[in-house]
């Protein structure tokens, strides 16, 4: 096999059977499938268990509440973002799953140095599917994933979209941060109906009223994740923006990339329904 350049590379470099060029482009030197599983993001975990991996799995984050018989009895290993690296070298897991974004690089670095991680970079709905069936492969569970990626083409396929409502999602509370065209967020407002009035920007830009009010805003999209809003946030926000309809949406639906995206294109259909 030619030998790849070391542009082609990922940052972090493995020891192990599973070697990472980039997202999704897995080498497995030996028929690797493992068994001892860690996961570091949310919505990988209850892809985790959607596959059917329950003995696999052996240890997830605090903020992994789904499945609820998981985050009770499954060992936690710290946050997203402050793991607990030494508990993790004790379990001597031979697989952890990361998240480029919701993970901390150092963190991660030192990790791979020991153990086989599967680095993923989820940036749209595309990714997104084929980040589950890369899961379901190294996984030895093809076939399931297979039929999760299915289910939700054909979920998305049965909405049937008007003209698109200009919205702005936010994702954090002062300052007010919203979301740009180069997130799977974006991705999912698209697949949801709605026309991303700042999907010009990059990442998570901070905003102001005055923006909102300048942009015509029809409808702002509270999320109930990262920042936790509530109906408090729309009576404080309604005052400011007296023209525009403001919502409260449940962040999973647009965020969690995974077996969550089942759920999402009915949730979509109620929600535009609603509005």
């Amino acid at each position: 096999m030619a030998k790849k350049s070391k542009k082609s590379e990922t940052k972090i470099s493995l020891q192990s059977q599973i070697i990472l060029k980039s997202a999704f482009k897995i080498k497995n030197q030996q028929n690797h499938i493992p068994k001892k599983i860690i996961s570091l993001v949310p919505s990988i975990t209850e892809l985790l268990f959607t596959l059917g991996l329950e003995a696999e799995t052996i240890a997830i984050t605090k903020f992994c509440v789904h499945p609820t018989q998981w985050y009770k009895n499954k060992k936690r290993i710290g946050g997203t973002k402050n793991i607990q690296i030494e508990t993790i070298k004790t379990l001597q897991p031979d697989l952890i799953i990361c998240s480029k974004e919701e993970n901390i690089k150092e963190q991660i670095d030192l990790l791979a140095v020991d153990f086989p991680v599967l680095l993923t970079d989820v940036k749209n709905f595309g990714d997104a599917l084929q980040m589950i069936l890369s899961i379901g492969k190294i996984c030895n569970k093809e076939n399931e994933a297979a039929q999760i990626k299915n289910e939700i083409e054909n979920n998305f396929s049965k909405i049937i979209l008007q003209q698109k409502i200009n919205a702005t999602y936010l994702i954090w509370n002062k300052p007010y941060m919203t979301i740009g065209g180069d997130t799977f967020i974006n991705d999912m407002l698209l697949k949801a109906g709605f026309n991303n009035l700042f999907k010009n920007e990059s990442r998570y830009p901070e905003i102001s009223i005055e923006q909102l009010l300048a942009a015509n805003c029809q409808v702002l999209l509270l999320s109930t994740e990262p920042y936790p809003f509530t109906q408090k946030h729309i009576k404080e926000l309604q005052t400011l923006l007296p023209n525009t309809k403001i919502v409260l949406v449940d962040g999973e639906f647009f965020s969690w990339y995974g077996s969550r995206m089942l759920h999402a294109a009915s949730y979509f259909k109620e929600l535009i329904a609603s509005i």
